[in-house]
Parts: C-alpha cells; structure tokens; sequence
C-alpha cells in the first residue's frame, strides 16, 4: 500500500511539473540535430529526484550525501535545461558531486587514494554518457529500468543498499515511461532527469562493487558505454567539438536513417542490457576471474557490433549532413 501512494504521489507530482514547464516555457524545440520533430515539454525527469527526496523524507535520511550529490548535479543541470551554462561549470558541479558520492558508499578511504581520481574521472563521464545517449522517446526510462531490475535481484541476496529506495526509483522510472515511452512523448528527460538517474544508479552501483569489490558490476551500464565511447572516438577521429550536438550514436542511426519506431530501438537497447545482466548474474560463476572473462568477452562483442553496423549504414548518416549543407547552401 506504501509503494502505491508513493506512485501516486509520484503521478501527481509529473503532472504539476507538466502544468509549471508549460507556463514556463521549458521546452524542447527540434533542430537539425534533434530525432525529434515537435515541440515537447522538457525537464520531465526531475521525477528521479522528486522520489529521491519522497524517499528520504518517509524512510530517513538514510543516505544524506547521495541526496546531498543528487541535487546539486541535477539542479544544476535543471538551470542547464533553462538557460545554458558554460561546460567548464556544469562540469565542476559534477565532479563536486561525485566526491559527495564516493563519501555516501565509503571510498573516500587512504588505501584507495589512486583509485579516486581514476574513479572520478569514469564516473564523470560515465554520467554524461548516460546524458549524451537520452536523444529518443523511451531510452533513458527504459534503459534504466534495464539497471535498476538486476541491482533489485542482487540486493535481495546480498543486500548491499536499502531495498526500499531502489524500488522507489524504480517507480518514479514507470511513472516518467507512461508519460516518455511511447510514438508520440509527452515529455523528454532533459539532463536533469539524465544526469539525475546516472547519479542514483552509479551510487547503486558502486555500494555494489564496494561490497564485492569488483569493478566488472560496470557490466550493469556495458551497452550505454561502448556506444557513447565509441562515438567519442568516432568524433574525436572526424576532428568534431565532443560539446556540439550531434546524431552519430548507434540508436540515433537506427531511429533517424533506418526509421525504426523509437520505442523499438529503445526496446532493443532495455532487453540487450538486461540480457547481458542477467546471464551475469545467474549463469557466469560467482568467481572474478570468471566475472572479468565475461566483461571483456562482452566488450569486445559490442566493439565488433558497433563497427560492423556503421561500416554498413553509416553512409546513410553522411548523405543527410550533405542534405543539410545543401539546403543551407540553398537557404543562403
């Protein structure tokens, strides 16, 4: 009865926002780079940290630095969301942030002084990853989804955090689902909800890989990084500024030049991941020298994917790039 007042609440909290980012304003308008083409509500996802906070005030104040880190990245990527900001601040914000993190699931040790800045970094950009890939209808929701469902299954077994807050994200995800996972979204994620949910997975995860210590539980965020890796490299490799909007990932390929239906191609993406997961969990022995054969097998699987699929349809991406320097041209 709890979980369900808590949806609710959560439902009517979506709703309000609804009503205050149409009053305002906070909207996303599609552009050249969008995979979008009307104009929707942003900023949906600030639900991530509504039931955060609903969490914290009904179970405790539990973990106050993960609050504390959660609303002030995905605050600021809120203003982010209104006004833009310098990269160089919203970047100095996370990485404060993420120290908070280290400090809620216990890293911020002596011993691991060398692991620290090698962590940051990886976490750092794994959040913005996770930002870089919330270009179409469902991915963010679903892909999370895909994280939070094994972590749910492992904690029950090993308890590693407390049940009760991964349940209720992943209820603020099936509210912000009915409302994203579909042809027609009322709603997009904006880098509040974006880098919000990355915060709260990457703290699940690493009270995971704290407990186990095993850094292979990346596995759980595997298919999000070899595409938003790769496409880096791709892009540092066509000489492109990493800070200007783009459509090169592998799902914006899929969703803008093969026309596949977002919620396939996000679909596709959920199941991927969370196939990966559970054949981690349930079928690789509980053994690190197996658990790191499996991460690496893994890898190397997605990296031949990758390359294989653009090598086939990547042409198709730059025959629009020349459409649009055409009509440019012609607009000129």
């Amino acid at each position: 009865m709890t979980y369900i007042l808590i949806f609710l609440a959560l439902f009517i909290a979506e709703l309000v926002y609804f009503k205050i980012a149409d009053h305002y304003n906070i909207i996303d308008k599609p552009n050249e780079r969008s995979s979008h083409t009307r104009v929707v509500l942003r900023g949906g996802g600030i639900i991530f940290l509504c039931g955060l906070w609903l969490w914290s005030v009904l179970y405790g104040l539990q973990y106050p630095w993960l609050l504390a880190a959660v609303t002030l990245a995905a605050g600021v990527s809120f203003v982010d969301d209104i006004h833009s900001l310098p990269d160089s601040v919203r970047l100095t914000i996370q990485f404060i942030a993420m120290l908070m993190l280290f400090i809620e699931i216990g890293m911020m040790q002596w011993e691991l002084w060398w692991a620290i800045p090698i962590a940051l970094i990886v976490c750092v950009g794994a959040t913005n990853i996770y930002n870089f890939m919330d270009g179409i209808n469902g991915i963010t929701g679903g892909y999370s989804l895909a994280v939070l469902i094994p972590l749910i299954l492992l904690n029950r077994e090993q308890h590693f955090m407390e049940e009760s807050l991964l349940i209720v994200i992943g209820l603020s995800l099936l509210v912000f689902c009915y409302f994203n996972f579909r042809k027609k979204a009322k709603c997009f994620a904006g880098d509040v909800g974006s880098i919000g949910i990355a915060f709260i997975l990457l703290f699940a995860i690493g009270m995971l890989v704290m407990q186990k210590g095993d850094v292979t539980w990346l596995i759980l965020l595997v298919v999000y990084g070899v595409d938003g890796c790769l496409t880096i490299v791709h892009r540092i490799i066509l000489h492109e500024n990493l800070g200007k909007a783009h459509r090169k990932h592998a799902y914006q390929l899929m969703a803008n030049e093969l026309k596949f239906p977002h919620t396939v191609v996000s679909s596709l993406y959920l199941c991927l991941q969370l196939t990966i997961s559970l054949i981690n969990i349930y079928v690789i022995p509980d053994s690190l020298a197996a658990h790191w054969a499996y991460f690496i097998g893994v890898v190397i699987v997605l990296f031949l994917a990758y390359i294989a699929f653009f090598m086939k349809y990547y042409h198709l991406h730059e025959e629009y790039l020349l459409r649009i320097s055409n009509n440019q041209s012609d607009n000129q």
